[in-house]
């Protein structure tokens, strides 16, 4: 199963304009168990409308929404216009088919207060005979595990092609059980007519920052060498644009760089699959990190852009660069990087994708380790317990002049400036940095 994140504005009335990703925004998802596993089920069809053009609409919600206040309702409405969008983002050239391949892959809708939603999709073509079109359960949830929601998809698409009727009960039985905490398993019980009741277990990962990712993708598909590019661009928060034709490829490979970053986190506008009406998105003149469908290609050459990085991951290459990337990283840990990816990639058959996980991010988390592990040191304490970061004095610590030059540049990004202020208000270092 595959996977990403897109981000729509819900906020927006008019689903057309982008916003701009709001630099305090946090990118990260809240992972507490307990909570519900998910807010609705919705499914989207294709309906042909009078210009025999196809558009996507929401055919079925689960649980109904009743009871809402105004406000609410107003809210919801705006993140169900959205929804469609996202299910079917490349347009309307639908023709009704009789053979098509399941695809999964996720979004993010940011509400007005910049919390955020995940929607989690399986496309498929229902059962039957003859030609139709295939449609998208999409599950809306307020909680990041990629490799859990893939499972409850397997799920409703088995379901989906005995009878409708039988992915409501287990979508019910999903929503009266707590989401289970990282390393715990919770058992689903499920009854499907001539199989009988079926115990489905659901276990969440040890890790709870690697259970949104599958960093194999981009090793399939990037050499190490373009990987680090890739990498250092993101790291100074630059315009990075990826192509690919399938939504699971942009999907999977946008998260993966996404998560390169860790614990920092991507604070500005990051839509994996842009639908087919947002392709100005390109030309906005702040950071994004957005994957567009290879048809529009051409479309997205002729707009009016700033400097932007564009990757291929069909072909595995840089179609338009700065031309700096080579210099961003410091020399000597670019090539410890380099290094690392390099037997993982030579081990890829013998690695489980867990594992791949574990080990890339071992390689980029040193990277921050050994250029900004010592911010704790330079956070001066009142009396009253009000941190102040030394800015000068941080960077001075380091001797590398290599390193420092990074480090000049890497303080002025807003990741930084995030990851420095939760760090001011908490006298705890946070674990893991």
């Amino acid at each position: 199963a595959t996977e990403g994140k897109e981000e729509a504005s819900a906020a927006e009335n008019n689903p057309s304009r982008m916003p701009q990703g709001k630099p305090r925004e946090r990118t990260s998802i809240l992972y507490s168990a307990g909570q519900l596993f998910f807010e609705y089920l919705v499914v989207v069809s294709l309906k042909k409308m009078s210009d025999g053009c196809y558009e996507p609409k929401i055919t079925y919600q689960f649980p109904k929404r009743e009871n809402l206040l105004k406000g609410q309702k107003e809210e919801e409405e705006r993140l169900l216009q959205a929804i469609p969008l996202f299910c079917f983002p490349d347009g309307n050239n639908w023709a009704p088919v009789t053979e098509f391949t399941s695809e999964t892959f996720s979004f993010v809708l940011t509400n007005v207060d910049g919390s955020r939603k995940i929607g989690y999709c399986r496309r498929l073509l229902p059962s039957g005979r003859g030609v139709r079109l295939p449609e998208v359960f999409c599950i809306i949830s307020c909680l990041g595990c990629f490799g859990l929601f893939s499972k409850i998809l397997d799920e409703v698409e088995k379901r989906r092609q005995i009878s409708m009727a039988v992915i409501y009960p287990f979508m019910q039985g999903l929503r009266e059980s707590p989401f289970p905490a990282p390393g715990k398993t919770v058992t689903i019980k499920s009854f499907i007519p001539e199989s009988g009741t079926e115990l489905i277990e659901l276990t969440r990962p040890v890790d709870a920052h690697l259970e949104h990712v599958e960093f194999q993708a981009l090793l399939q598909r990037l050499s190490p060498h373009l990987i680090l590019h890739i990498f250092a661009s993101a790291v100074l928060e630059r315009r990075l644009i990826f192509l690919a034709e399938e939504l699971s490829v942009l999907s999977q490979c946008i998260h993966a760089v996404a998560a390169l970053l860790y614990p920092f986190t991507w604070a500005h506008t990051y839509i994996p699959v842009v639908p087919e009406c947002l392709l100005d998105t390109v030309c906005c003149p702040t950071p994004f990190m957005v994957g567009i469908q290879m048809r529009h290609l051409e479309r997205v050459l002729d707009q009016p852009m700033e400097e932007a990085l564009i990757v291929d991951l069909c072909e595995g290459k840089i179609i338009r660069a700065v031309g700096d990337e080579e210099e961003i990283l410091p020399v000597k840990l670019q090539n410890e990087m380099l290094t690392s990816l390099n037997r993982h990639n030579n081990n890829n058959n013998i690695h489980t994708s867990e594992q791949v996980n574990t080990l890339v991010s071992e390689a980029f988390v040193q990277f921050f380790v050994r250029i900004v592990g010592h911010y704790a040191s330079h956070i001066k304490w009142s009396k009253i317990g009000v941190g102040t970061f030394q800015e000068r004095a941080f960077y001075k610590a380091i001797t590398s002049k290599n390193s420092r030059k990074f480090l000049k540049k890497f303080v002025k990004t807003n990741m930084f400036s995030l990851f420095i202020e939760e760090a001011e208000k908490s006298r705890i270092p946070q674990e893991g940095k």
